[in-house]
């Protein structure tokens, strides 16, 4: 399998039918620089607008409507020492009668070791002298083409992907996400140092980095949302709002995967999940919420 070193000379704001800018054979791998979520490049000068400006897409040859593509995440550098977060929570995280007590929320810088791996603010609050973070790498927005010709904002997430800003989504992940257009037209961006559940101050730690990627097509996978996995779990993405739909969605698809591949019929699944299921929030900041439906493999056996 080939090795691409991908050089984007444009980037999108959207996720969706447009020409490709690399084709690849299916396995092939992807080495890629990204911008952060404003569109700043490694050196800090702007080279697009947001929200999220992506790199692709990526044309896989031999993926179809039906299929999955499969994104293995083999690796993130990061390229720059600094990055940005929002000082504060946003309003939607907090009873209404609160937001007028928030204070304004600006622009926070932090600093990236990339000797330590570690990340700090820059000019750390009271309280918070000793607060410093182990990087935890995750990109927080990619996904492949959605249906009908569509092309959707990288602010908002759907079916296809996108802006889901899920913790989980970083090296040593394999993602799968259902193939809607020829050739799948895969995008990533968005990039994080790190994140906890909700993105509830609006971001993650928005920074740049160099990602590598693996990307597989499966025929006739049958995926309506995205699944993932890890060493320890298989977890399943629902998008939208409420977060109960989006909740919902997860799950429906959890029980589709548990009747797949781990031949659990809905009672036994039901069992199951009603007893070791675990649930994170990706996101309660974009358009839309995103929740993942999350099952350790220590309690499945694959038939």
């Amino acid at each position: 399998m080939t090795t691409h070193r991908f050089i984007p000379t444009s980037f999108h704001n959207v996720i969706g039918s447009v020409s490709p800018a690399l084709h690849i054979a299916d396995g092939d791998t992807v080495v890629t620089e990204t911008l952060d979520a404003a569109g700043h490049g490694k050196d800090g000068v702007k080279q697009a607008s947001g929200p999220n400006p992506m790199n692709g897409p990526i044309f896989v040859e031999g993926a179809e409507p039906g299929d999955a593509l499969k994104v293995e995440i083999i690796s993130m550098i990061p390229t720059r020492d600094t990055g940005f977060t929002r000082s504060v929570v946003a309003a939607n995280v907090v009873d209404p009668e609160a937001v007028r007590d928030l204070p304004p929320r600006d622009i926070a810088m932090w600093a990236i070791d990339r000797e330590a791996l570690t990340v700090r603010l820059s000019e750390p609050v009271g309280g918070l002298e000793n607060f410093v973070l182990p990087l935890a790498p995750m990109i927080g927005c990619f996904g492949v083409a959605p249906s009908l010709g569509q092309a959707i904002s990288t602010a908002t997430s759907g079916e296809y992907g996108g802006n889901m800003d899920y913790r989980l989504f970083g090296p040593g992940t394999t993602v799968r996400l259902p193939v809607a257009a020829p050739g799948a037209l895969f995008f990533l961006g968005d990039c994080h140092a790190v994140q906890g559940d909700g993105e509830i101050v609006g971001t993650g730690v928005e920074t740049t980095f160099e990602v590598t990627v693996r990307l597989t097509v499966e025929k006739k996978a049958g995926l309506v949302w995205p699944r993932g996995e890890t060493a320890e779990d298989i977890f399943t993405i629902g998008n939208a709002r409420p977060l109960d739909q989006a909740l919902q969605h997860a799950t429906s698809e959890m029980l589709n995967w548990l009747a797949a591949d781990y031949g659990l019929d809905r009672t036994a699944a039901s069992h199951l999940l009603g007893q070791v299921v675990r649930y994170d929030v990706g996101n309660v900041f974009d358009p839309a919420y995103t929740m993942a439906c999350r099952v350790a493999k220590k309690w499945l056996v694959r038939r």
